[in-house]
């Protein structure tokens, strides 16, 4: 099928294309679903720039090209808004919707209401918090002090301010390191530094820093350098946010680094934490019924494989087991008939494996307690290991998935009228994908001026 309204094709990629950005698709992603998109109108002839904040699709070529450009706007999608944005993608894919009727899709999408009422996902955000903490502050004041701060952001971030956004990271962290600090010579809350991080790990930029690394491996320099940078800026205030509590507080720098806890927690209570961290995810973010079980196995897988990996490799590597483990398990989930989109189980196994986290850490520490960059070093070696296991992970899926089709995706179709009328060599015919396969590969078109079989009849 080939669609003739280009203006409304373009709209309608454009649109795509910055939904999947909300998301937290990688560019990469993204420009292989818009290529399929395009294919499936019939317009091959269909170019895409993508960036993170930048989108450009030109239909045509020579002096018929035309382009529509779109600054792509700071928006993230909650889960509710990515479980209704894929379906709509996985039609476009088959070329199944009317673009007009797609472009009126994508701003229902957008101008979606969350499912839950604002005290149910405040809740959920001290839900989540409350997980998490039972996974890094292995102690029951220092959990009821993240609920507690885990309310409190949560009730903040309902405030929706482009301007405020930008500085309620910092006044975030500064608020949650003000009451940590103040309370702990007084609760044994465990390390005050991870502690912390419970409450602020929705503002954790772990899921950007390896999808920035990701991307860089994959060739996105541009799109991987800005994340990356992105992300470090992002780490940075935090860390800023917290030195000045402590400075507030009047913390000596060595009370930055980690407390020994007399009494830790049992070792049941990390799969309550899991429990809790799903649930939490599931109520603050609005997501759809049938993905909590999903989440939940994908959180399970990650966190397995984590543990797994700390006593294999080490801690500091040990998100490379989990995140190899946990991309196979979220991509297989997405190909399921009664599946979810892998949005919705990647990004909270994302924070469950904490690659900002240690980042955060790891800076606060260098500044704050004056350890050199050693701290620092180590975490980002923890970020660029999951992210590792996320690229080895997914090539495995695919591999296995699409099997060795993927092994002569390189080609160029030559003109109709310069296509060689005879047969290819035996050794080409042996590459799956390429003209004349064995594989069932693509056929080389005719030539239009090509000579009607002239046997004799009788003949065939």
């Amino acid at each position: 099928m080939v669609f003739e309204d280009s203006a409304a094709l373009r709209r309608f990629l454009l649109g795509l294309a910055e939904g999947m950005n909300a998301a937290g698709e990688p560019v990469s992603g993204i420009h292989e679903t818009m290529v399929t998109v395009a294919h499936a109108y019939g317009r091959e002839d269909t170019d895409f720039v993508l960036l993170p904040t930048v989108i450009l699709v030109e239909t045509g070529r020579g002096e018929e090209g035309r382009v529509a450009i779109r600054s792509a706007v700071n928006a993230s999608f909650r889960f509710d808004q990515i479980a209704a944005l894929y379906p709509l993608v996985e039609e476009a894919k088959r070329g199944a919707v009317d673009p007009a009727e797609g472009i009126r899709r994508l701003n229902e999408i957008g101008a979606m209401q969350p499912a839950h009422r604002w005290l149910l996902r405040t809740f959920g955000h001290a839900v989540l918090t409350t997980g998490l903490a039972l996974l890094l502050a292995p102690t029951w004041q220092g959990a009821l002090v993240a609920f507690c701060l885990g309310a409190f952001i949560g009730l903040a971030k309902l405030v929706r301010s482009p301007t405020l956004q930008i500085v309620f990271p910092i006044f975030a962290a500064f608020v949650c390191a003000l009451a940590v600090f103040l309370l702990a010579p007084y609760i044994e809350i465990g390390d005050p530094l991870t502690l912390l991080i419970a409450p602020l790990v929705t503002f954790l930029p772990g899921g950007a820093l390896t999808t920035a690394t990701v991307e860089l491996a994959s060739g996105q320099m541009i799109s991987g350098a800005s994340r990356l940078v992105f992300g470090l800026v992002q780490l940075a205030l935090l860390s800023f946010g917290i030195l000045a509590a402590g400075t507030v507080v009047g913390v000596e720098s060595s009370e930055y680094t980690a407390l020994e806890v007399t009494a830790p927690f049992p070792w049941w209570t990390a799969m309550v934490g899991v429990l809790l961290f799903a649930v939490g995810n599931y109520l603050h973010f609005s997501a759809p019924a049938s993905t909590f079980g999903w989440v939940l196995l994908a959180l399970v897988v990650a966190y397995t494989g984590q543990q797994l990996g700390t006593v294999l490799i080490g801690a500091s590597i040990s998100g490379f087991i989990g995140a190899l483990a946990m991309t196979p398990v979220v991509l297989w989930i997405g190909t399921l008939r009664h599946g979810v989109p892998s949005q919705l189980t990647f990004l909270p196994a994302f924070w469950l494996l904490v690659p900002g986290a240690a980042g955060l850490v790891g800076l606060t520490e260098a500044v704050g307690a004056s350890q050199g960059m050693d701290d620092f070093t180590a975490a980002l070696t923890s970020v660029m290991s999951i992210a590792l296991g996320v690229l080895i992970g997914t090539a495995l899926y695919r591999f296995a998935h699409h099997g060795a089709e993927e092994l002569a995706q390189f080609h160029i179709e030559v003109p109709a009228a310069l296509v060689a009328t005879e047969q290819p060599p035996f050794w080409a015919r042996m590459l799956p994908g390429t003209p004349r396969s064995f594989w069932g590969g693509r056929r080389v078109p005719e030539a239009p001026d090509a000579a009607p079989d002239a046997r004799p009849p009788g003949r065939r």
